[in-house]
């Protein structure tokens, strides 16, 4: 029999709270291990559970960006999706610098969180899309004078592999094996991806390299 997924749902609105866990513990492969209202209870729930995936709200007392950066920090297991209302998009790019590997607005339908759940527990990434059209937007608008495709054009041919996969949601363990090169030579040349392509993280490499696909 396969393991459930290990999920824990921290936000300071029970209402809300028990709603989320209701529609995800209905789901014969989803445990709710852990509930909360503020960042030191997330933080408290990651020490004492590990769970598979956390969901966190922005705005909870001790606020909830600082709980993903010291939860990210000290138990990278773990994958932290922040559910919120915020559309902020220094919110986004915070959350996702401080190592969230999702974030959705909490208009978002419960079918929609069952597989977004699975998904980010499957080592993908996910930010509801309106976000992540406006999060484009900003970083070609930040780097405009340079081309999304220029950046990509740069890539060595192992290179746009390896993005290829980073935009499947593949970590680079599974990209090693897929591609047979060892997890730290992916994590090198997911350096000079990086670099080239002038973002911050793996998620916006993800973005971007799926912008391009569009695009061609």
């Amino acid at each position: 029999m396969t393991e459930r997924l290990q999920v824990a749902i921290v936000d300071d609105h029970p209402l809300f709270r028990e709603g989320v866990s209701q529609a995800l513990s209905r789901q014969t492969d989803i445990e709710i291990v852990g509930e909360g209202g503020t960042a030191a209870e997330a933080i408290s729930i990651a020490a004492r559970r590990l769970p598979d995936v956390m969901l966190l709200d922005v705005s909870m007392p001790g606020g909830g960006i600082n709980a993903v950066r010291e939860i990210a920090a000290t138990y990278p297991v773990i994958n932290v999706v922040m559910l919120t209302v915020s559309q902020d998009e220094e919110d986004v790019t915070t959350a996702l610098r401080a190592g969230a590997r999702g974030y959705v607005l909490k208009g978002v339908a419960a079918r929609d969180l069952v597989e977004i759940v699975r998904s980010v527990a499957r080592g993908e990434v996910y930010v509801t899309p309106s976000l992540a059209a406006s999060l484009l937007f900003d970083m070609n608008r930040a780097s405009s004078n340079r081309s999304a495709t220029t950046g990509l054009d740069d890539l060595t041919e192992r290179e746009r592999q390896i993005l290829e996969r980073v935009a499947a949601g593949d970590s680079n363990k599974e990209i090693g094996a897929q591609l047979q090169l060892s997890e730290k030579t992916v994590k090198h040349h997911m350096t000079n991806i990086l670099q080239k392509l002038q973002v911050r993280n793996r998620v916006e490499a993800a973005l971007l390299a799926r912008t391009g696909e569009r695009k061609s």
